[in-house]
């Protein structure tokens, strides 16, 4: 479907985070060593908890439902939504650095996604909003990359 609203990219990017915790959960039960399950579990609840944060915008109280009910032209323009379905189609297993690089590369293109949108937007909330959640794929890509990294040098 070309024409969308800004919740249903929520809720899309909802679902990924879904998807991607559990493609870690199951490359948690079949890792081949302690370190590795802990470094998947450990991604599987940073997905979760990214999940339910987008969840929570539609039940928080604050007021974005200015910004949830915008409507946008979804021409295939930007390839972001299909790569990252790919990715949470794919199994996940490696190493922790494989890990660090395939959670990296999530939030990375969630956060280029959410940075084309706040280019498009056509008011200032809406703007302000993608911004916001590029900013925390920004942070969180950054909290990742040092837990993961003291995780190995436990």
């Amino acid at each position: 479907m070309r024409y969308n609203q800004v919740k249903d990219l929520v809720d899309w990017a909802a679902g990924f985070h879904a998807r991607m915790a559990g493609q870690y959960s199951e490359a948690a039960s079949k890792a081949e060593n302690e370190r590795l399950q802990m470094a998947f579990n450990y991604l599987a609840g940073r997905e979760l908890k990214m999940k339910t944060g987008l969840e929570n915008l539609f039940h928080d109280g604050s007021d974005h439902s200015e910004v949830l009910e915008i409507w946008f032209d979804d021409s295939s323009d930007f390839p972001q939504p299909p790569e990252l379905d790919r990715m949470a189609e794919q199994t996940v297993t490696g190493s922790i650095d494989d890990a660090m690089r395939t959670a990296a590369s999530a939030h990375q293109r969630l956060q280029a996604l959410y940075e084309y949108r706040a280019s498009r937007a056509k008011i200032e909330p809406e703007e302000e909003f993608f911004n916001a959640l590029a900013q925390g794929h920004n942070s969180e890509i950054r909290h990742i990359m040092a837990s993961m990294e003291e995780l190995q040098g436990v």
